[in-house]
């Protein structure tokens, strides 16, 4: 049996670089896309150690014309890609009203068009075959609607509804070629340190937060799984419910709670280099400075919740809420 073949963008670092190791380990051979050529192969020397085959290219996803050659150069070296998984992103944190639109332009360029390159690339060679999975990254209920982080949550929200007409289409067209969201919640990675912040004090996650490692393990089973989506932890399927139950009452916490949950005390020691334009350089691995609070993989809290489960628990509260409206109904009548 062949050998299955994955690709990711922005695997040098982060989330991108522990989903390369857990694919791996799930049996792929792993392309890795980034723009650091360094971090890359540092990616793939470890990956290496364990006889799993690599091929590493340098490119910037915002050049759709790039990314089509690399999905080509893909096939032509490690063979048939069946999986295609977009972790490349980049945003800058701040009030809207002190954002430029040249910054948000360029967020919206990496973390939405770099997402929609990526899946156009994909969708170029799979149908030919007419198969494969098409992973792409979202925000958790948890952290969307985040002051600070419109530039983010636009992007991730245009990148939602792109994923949501692609779908019908390739049910139209009888197409087996999954599209799977991974919903994140905050993850202890280094872009905490090189995300453009223009709050002036450290930024650190917003809620729970998780070690790479888990949201690698998410990406890995959207590989595999049947479900629109897949997201982690129970707290991000209550939120989801919360954001449709209560909007007024989320509002308001976010706007009076929302700032200070972002930033640390302390003050940023002047204007600190970004990877909003260009890669920040140095040895970057996938974990970031909170790994003290964050939840591993073999945590009790860590739970991974499809679409299809998350239907179900909603539906199932839907008709508890049903019920005790009709027994309340009854009893009043009695009266």
């Amino acid at each position: 049996m062949a050998t299955q073949i994955a690709v990711i963008t922005g695997a040098g670092s982060g989330i991108g670089r522990a989903a390369a190791r857990a694919l791996g380990r799930a049996g792929f051979d792993v392309a890795l896309l980034g723009r650091d050529e360094e971090r890359l192969h540092a990616t793939a020397h470890n990956l290496a150690q364990h006889a799993i085959r690599t091929f590493v290219l340098s490119v910037d996803v915002t050049d759709a014309q790039a990314m089509q050659d690399a999905a080509q150069q893909i096939e032509n070296t490690l063979g048939p890609i069946s999986v295609w998984a977009n972790c490349a992103g980049a945003t800058v944190v701040g009030q809207v009203a002190a954002l430029n639109a040249q910054d948000i332009a360029r967020a919206t360029q990496v973390t939405y068009l770099g997402s929609v390159n990526g899946t156009l690339a994909a969708l170029n060679v799979m149908r030919r075959r007419g198969q494969g999975a098409i992973i792409n990254l979202d925000l958790a209920p948890t952290l969307r609607d985040l002051p600070l982080q419109a530039a983010e949550n636009g992007s991730r929200a245009a990148l939602r509804g792109f994923c949501n007409s692609l779908r019908t289409e390739l049910r139209h067209d009888a197409d087996h070629i999954r599209i799977v969201m991974v919903d994140l919640p905050a993850i202890n990675t280094p872009h905490y340190s090189w995300t453009r912040n223009l709050t002036g004090k450290r930024l650190k996650p917003f809620g729970p937060v998780y070690e790479p490692e888990v949201a690698a393990e998410a990406i890995c089973r959207a590989a595999f799984t049947t479900s629109r989506s897949i997201s982690i932890g129970w707290a991000n399927s209550f939120a989801a419910l919360w954001r449709f139950a209560g909007p007024g009452c989320r509002e308001a916490r976010l706007a009076s709670h929302g700032y200070k949950a972002q930033m640390s005390h302390d003050w940023a020691e002047g204007p600190q280099p970004d990877a909003l334009y260009t890669a920040v350089p140095g040895a970057y691995g996938s974990e970031g400075p909170f790994e003290a609070k964050a939840r591993r993989l073999n945590s009790p809290l860590t739970v991974f919740i499809s679409s299809g489960l998350r239907a179900s628990l909603f539906g199932a509260l839907a008709a508890m809420g049903v019920s005790a409206a009709l027994n309340h109904i009854r009893r009043c009548r009695r009266t």
